[in-house]
C-alpha cells in the first residue's frame, strides 16, 4: 500500500499541477521545486501545455523527465485548439512514446489569447468533450477535464457550462479539476448543480495559493475568476513585509480546504506555479504527512 494512506493524511488527497520552463533559470526552479513537492506523495502531478501546442516541445521534455526520474504519477495537458484531428492524434502519438498513460484534455485558449474569438479548426475536435472521445478510442487512458465554478468566460450562461462537462463525463472523462475560486459558497452550488444534471465524475476543486496577489487579478480577470473584498482585507498593507506576506497567503488556502472538507471535499488539484515553499507552507497547515516521515515513523 502506498505510503499516502487516507488514515495519515486525514483522507484529504492532492495533486498538483507544474508549467513547462522556459529558460535555464525556470528549469532549475522546476525541477528543485519537483524535489521539494515529492515528500508529499501527491496522486498525480500534470504539466500544462500551451495553445496551439506552443510548449509541446518543452512538455514533452519535462512530463518524460517526471515519467522516469521522479516518483510522480504524471498526466500531461492535451489541448486540440487550432490543429487538425491528424495533427492531435500525432501529438497524442509523441505523449504515449514518452510513456503518458494520463491526460488533461482542454480545448485550449484561441491563438489569440484569452478574451479573442474561437473558432474551431474546420478539421479538428471541435471542443474538450471530441478530443476526450478521441483519446478514448485510443486507449483505456486516465482523463481529467477542466470545469468552472464560476463558468467559463466564453460560456453563454452555467447551464451551458455544465452541459458541456456532462458531455466531457459521457465521453470518458474520469474526472473534473476546476478553475481555481475563492467563494467556497460559489462551489458548493454549482457542485449541486453538477450533481443535478447526473455527471457523477469527480469535481476536483483547483486550489492557487496566492503568491502574488496584484498578478492573481489580472490572471483572474482572464479567466473569469472572482476575488472577494476580504482577500485585499486579509493583505492590506502586507507589500513590504514578505515573511508576513506569506503566512497570510497559507492561511488562505489552508482555511479554503478546510473549509470545503467540511463540506464533503476530499481532492484538491493545487496550482504550484513551480514554486514549492508556499505549497509546502499550505499541507503543513492541514497537518499533513511528508512521505519520509511517514515511512520513518512506519519503521520505528
Amino acid at each position: 500500500m502506498s505510503s499516502r494512506s487516507e488514515s495519515h493524511n486525514a483522507g484529504i488527497r492532492i495533486s498538483f499541477e507544474f508549467f513547462p520552463p522556459k529558460s535555464e533559470e525556470a528549469e532549475q526552479q522546476l525541477w528543485n521545486t519537483v524535489e521539494e513537492l515529492s515528500d508529499w506523495d501527491p496522486e498525480f502531478v500534470s504539466v500544462t501545455y500551451g495553445a496551439g501546442g506552443s510548449t509541446k516541445a518543452p512538455t514533452l521534455s519535462a512530463v518524460r523527465k517526471m515519467i522516469h526520474e521522479t516518483p510522480f504519477t504524471t498526466a500531461s495537458h492535451l489541448t486540440c485548439v487550432g490543429a487538425t484531428r491528424e495533427d492531435t492524434h500525432r501529438v497524442i502519438d509523441e505523449f504515449l512514446a514518452t510513456g503518458v498513460r494520463r491526460f488533461v484534455a482542454l480545448r485550449g485558449d484561441p491563438p489569440g489569447g484569452v478574451g479573442s474569438a474561437y473558432q474551431p479548426h474546420p478539421g479538428g475536435y471541435a471542443n474538450a468533450a471530441e478530443l476526450v472521445g478521441a483519446l478514448r478510442e485510443r486507449g483505456d487512458f486516465d482523463i481529467s477535464v477542466s470545469a468552472y465554478p464560476e463558468k467559463h468566460p466564453e460560456s453563454r450562461d452555467t447551464a451551458a457550462d455544465i452541459d458541456m462537462l456532462k458531455r466531457k463525463a459521457e465521453n470518458g472523462a474520469d474526472r473534473a479539476l476546476t478553475q481555481f475560486f475563492f467563494d467556497n459558497d460559489a462551489f458548493e452550488r454549482y457542485h449541486d448543480r453538477v450533481r443535478a444534471a447526473g455527471i457523477k465524475i469527480p469535481v476536483v476543486p483547483g486550489i492557487m495559493p496566492i503568491q502574488n496577489l496584484t498578478q492573481l487579478k489580472r490572471f483572474a480577470g482572464a479567466c473569469g475568476a472572482s476575488i472577494p473584498s476580504w482577500l485585499d482585507e486579509r493583505f492590506d498593507d502586507l507589500d513590504d513585509n514578505i515573511e508576513e506576506r506569506a503566512k497570510v497567503a497559507a492561511d488562505v488556502a489552508a482555511e479554503q480546504i478546510q473549509d470545503l472538507v467540511r463540506r464533503g471535499i476530499h481532492e484538491f488539484h493545487i496550482y504550484t506555479m513551480n514554486r514549492s515553499p508556499l505549497v509546502s507552507a499550505v499541507l503543513e497547515r492541514l497537518g499533513l504527512q511528508r512521505k519520509v516521515a511517514s515511512q520513518a515513523g512506519a519503521a520505528a
